[in-house]
């Protein structure tokens, strides 16, 4: 008598691996960098792999080495111990004072800052993108924005700037489906500063940039006060010779 043919089992690494898959290991890398477990070229190497992968078979070396991981897919894992990135307001307002964002928050897809008369600071180096690329909204009227990225996270900026800057970091050689943080809006008589951290960066380089960009916002108020005093003079002068014409008359 013929018996059945066993069905094939199939193999869980064939199986396609999704967008959320590679951003959880994608996610796995930054805290390993972070950790020291790898290197800058070490990770932007593997972050190029994460997003060519097309299969969980493909992503399991990726993280083969990395410990603490767990699974999320058949073949694929990620870090299961590490908490879930807090949650806030994608709206970031620092009015005549201070605002930041720092640990693991999660990034939304378009997060606003609003920076007048005050800093804000934004720090991404534990952050989770909610997506491959977001966009940061920043209004920056005498104030300052100070933003803080990873190694391998391209930085994008279209933020217009009048009577103020935008400055960026050095260029980074980074894979074409590497993460995105692209930056738009207006910095008028205002600053937005963006820092590539290094990998193991110390809190001691941390306080330095903290300084730094405070001394930056209090020059900013001091050109803004001259510029409005001398605003002042120019009207009070045209003031007195509209005065003298008619007297003229």
């Amino acid at each position: 008598m013929d018996l059945p043919e066993k069905p094939v089992e199939a193999d869980p690494g064939r199986m396609r691996a999704s967008d959320a898959d590679r951003d959880r290991i994608a996610d796995q890398l930054r805290e390993a960098l972070a950790e020291g477990r790898l290197t800058p070229e070490e990770h932007a190497e593997r972050l190029d792999a994460v997003y060519q992968a097309k299969t969980y078979a493909e992503l399991t070396p990726i993280v083969a080495d990395l410990p603490a991981a767990g699974g999320v897919a058949p073949a694929a894992t990620v870090r299961d111990d590490l908490p879930a990135p807090q949650a806030g307001s994608p709206n970031i307002v620092a009015i005549f004072s201070g605002a930041e964002r720092k640990g693991r928050w999660l990034v939304e897809p378009q997060t606003n800052v609003v920076a007048v008369f005050g800093g804000v600071e934004l720090d991404l180096r534990q952050a989770v993108l909610a997506q491959r690329e977001v966009t940061i909204n920043v209004s920056a009227i005498l104030g300052g924005v100070s933003i803080t990225v990873p190694p391998g996270v391209r930085v994008l900026s279209s933020v217009a700037s009048i009577l103020g800057g935008c400055q960026l970091p050095s260029d980074e050689t980074v894979g074409p489906d590497a993460p995105v943080i692209r930056l738009t809006g207006m910095a008028l008589l205002g600053g937005v500063d963006v820092k590539r951290a290094a990998s193991g960066d110390s809190t001691g380089s941390a306080k330095a940039d903290h300084r730094d960009f405070h001394t930056r916002e209090r020059h900013l108020h001091r050109e803004f006060r001259e510029k409005q005093r001398e605003v002042h003079r120019e009207f009070r002068e045209q003031q007195r010779e509209l005065r003298r014409q008619r007297r003229s008359r």
